[in-house]
């Protein structure tokens, strides 16, 4: 069942939009400020966010820029909900990433169908929820790692290196490259932080580790 967040600071219309999405049979949460978001997004990534442009601190075009950068959310759908009605404010949402863009006031029915149709359009094309290479096995569902027919405990950042490294397998990744995907706009440490996430992973991961290749001078890669 897909999980949609929304992202609204008037309550009323938050309500409105949880309990339309909720009865057409979503899992769905929502929230009140980008902060109260992201900290959500950090335990469970959704499958399409509702965003209002109008938000106190970050407003939804912030929040919207923050998750395209982001590896973790740069695919997922998001419909912008706004006030604005005018042609420069929509054009603005969608060439800075959003996918579809409804004006209020609006009709829950058009909302839902809206929902429906970007899901649709969306969902299969979205990253797999298996990844296996070799002996190891990610489940991007449930964050779940198994080497060798062992689960392996990971935390949120190692999973995300992992993920990322798997993805671009057989490929030399530069430091920088590596710290910008993983740890994005919250990242503030130096690059000692990616060598002991590496070396936590390869110890962990066991002979599995092994993939994770140091590139002299360079970075990192996985695989050969």
């Amino acid at each position: 069942m897909p999980l949609i967040y929304i992202v609204e600071d008037d309550q009323d219309i938050r309500e409105i939009i949880l309990y339309a999405l909720q009865a057409a049979g979503f899992l769905v949460s929502g929230f009140e400020t980008g902060e109260e978001f992201f900290k959500a997004v950090l335990e469970s990534v959704p499958h399409l966010v509702i965003l209002d442009i109008m938000l106190p601190v970050d407003d939804g075009l912030s929040i919207l820029k923050k998750l395209r950068r982001m590896t973790l959310t740069r695919e997922i759908p998001i419909i912008m909900l706004s006030a604005k009605g005018s042609e420069v404010d929509k054009v603005k949402g969608l060439d800075l990433g959003a996918d579809d863009y409804i004006t209020k006031p609006f009709g829950v029915v058009e909302l839902i169908s809206r929902v429906k149709a970007l899901l649709r359009r969306t969902v299969p094309a979205a990253a797999e929820k298996e990844i296996k290479f070799g002996n190891l096995t990610l489940n991007n569902d449930r964050r779940e790692v198994i080497a060798n027919d062992e689960k392996i405990e990971l935390t949120y950042k190692e999973y995300e290196l992992l993920s990322y490294l798997i993805h671009n397998s057989g490929r030399a990744l530069n430091r920088e490259r590596i710290m910008k995907a993983v740890w994005d706009f919250d990242f503030e440490g130096e690059s000692r932080t990616l060598d002991m996430h590496i070396r936590s992973l390869r110890k962990k991961l066991g002979t599995e580790g092994e993939q994770i290749k140091t590139v002299r001078n360079i970075g990192y890669k996985f695989g050969d």
